[in-house]
Parts: structure tokens; sequence; C-alpha cells
């Protein structure tokens, strides 16, 4: 399988735990996420080790700063031959399109394909009244689909969502616009600090591309185990089996 569906989110703060349950698993079964903590701990090594295992990686650092900063930023994570990274579509129009015209001019300097540039819109541990906090007088879901405009006129390839909002991203923007949903639990797993969750079928059947799974795969007792029934349940069908049983 060339393009799992599942994206297995290494948040340890250890990043040998992290790349030792990376060994075990397989890269046609899933892609794996590297987010703040890791990367901050381990800098970007871990990344490139996951890079030339055969994984599609997504560099989870939602870069948030001026047009020229997130620029840079873009560039660098496109040299490490990541899969996808992201930024938040809240830095606005110029940042987008900075974001954009970096990774494209970097990748072709490289003669290598672009990572997929997905914007952030509203994260999915913020609910309505947390928006309302901030000024923001519409529903998680209106402000998700106003900034997914935005990214999309900005030409980035997707958005990362919640999967609640993922129907109607898809009938607004289309099958080429990627979809990234996390917040993605199966049936009767724990909550944790999500907000709006969704399990893994009721995800796809609105619309995702690519389910972003962390704790009830990394936490369970057995991990290959959880992330073959969640293959499974989405109707994926790819061996789980330990790399290195031994």
């Amino acid at each position: 399988m060339n393009d799992p569906k599942v994206i297995v989110a290494l948040d340890f703060a250890n990043p040998m735990h992290a790349l030792a349950l990376a060994d075990k698993l397989d890269p046609r079964s899933c892609a794996l996420k590297v987010g703040k903590e890791m990367f901050v701990v381990a800098g970007p090594e871990p990344v490139r080790w996951m890079v030339a295992r055969g994984f599609n990686v997504f560099l989870d650092l939602k870069f948030h700063d001026i047009p020229n900063t997130v620029a840079q930023a873009c560039a660098a994570a496109t040299r490490l031959g990541v899969w996808m990274l992201n930024v938040h579509a809240a830095g606005g129009r110029a940042m987008l399109t900075a974001a954009r015209e970096s990774v494209d001019k970097t990748a072709a300097e490289r003669s290598a394909k672009p990572p997929l540039l997905i914007a952030v819109t509203v994260l999915t541990s913020l609910a309505d009244a947390d928006l309302r906090e901030q000024g923001v007088t519409d529903s998680a879901a209106a402000q998700a689909v106003r900034l997914a405009r935005m990214t999309a006129v900005c030409k980035l390839d997707g958005v990362v969502c919640s999967a609640v909002e993922a129907l109607a991203m898809r009938a607004a923007f289309g099958p080429p616009f990627k979809l990234v949903t996390p917040g993605i639990r199966p049936a009767g797993a724990t909550r944790d600090d999500q907000a709006r969750i969704v399990t893994p079928e009721a995800a796809i059947a609105n619309g995702a591309d690519y389910l972003v799974i962390g704790r009830p795969i990394t936490q369970a007792d057995n991990p290959l185990a959880a992330l073959a029934a969640i293959n499974s349940a989405i109707g994926v069908g790819v061996c789980t089996q330990d790399r290195n049983p031994e």
C-alpha cells in the first residue's frame, strides 16, 4: 500500500521509545507523525531515519509566524524529505502564499516532488465555547470552513480538520483537497483531551483522506494489533507483522 490512510502520531517524550515502535511498523501499513515535543527533544535526525526507512513522514510543527520566517521553516522541512507538513491557516493569506512558494521552490531545487502542504483550521481540542472566548462568534465548523476556503485559494493541498467537519469540507472543496483528521478514536476508546472525536469508519465515510491516531495505537497493549484492527475497520488490507520479531 503506497498511500496508507492511518498516520500514527509518535507523541513520545523519549524519542527512543518512538523509534522503537517505528522500527516494528511497516511503512505500507501507516505513515508517521512527528510533532513538537519529539522534534524539540531530538531534532531532525529521527525524521531522517524514518524517511530513510521508507515511511511517509508528516512533520506536524504547525508553523505560524511572519511570512518570511514560515517560508524558511517550510524550506528546511522540505529539505528533510518529509511527505507532509503543516502551517496554521490563521497566519493569514500572505503567510500561506509564502509557504506554498517556498515548498515548491525548494522541492524544484532538489528535483523532488513537493511534500503535501496543509493548513490547520480549528484545533480539535477547541469547542464552540472556546472560540467565543477568542472573539469568534461562529461555530467551530463554520470557522473551519472559512479558514479552509482561504487555504484553497492560496493553493495549499488541504487542511487538518476534525472529522466532524470533513463532510462539509469534502462537499465544499472536492476530492483533490486533502482532509487530514485528528481526534480519531475507535469505538469504546477514551476521549483524552479531544473535544470533537469520530470513529475511524465514520471519518472515512465523511470524506477524510488520512486519519491521525496516537494514543489508541501507541498506548495499546499491542500497538501492531491495534493498528491492524483500525486498518481493517476502514477497509484497508495490509500486513502489519512486526518487522523485527526477534
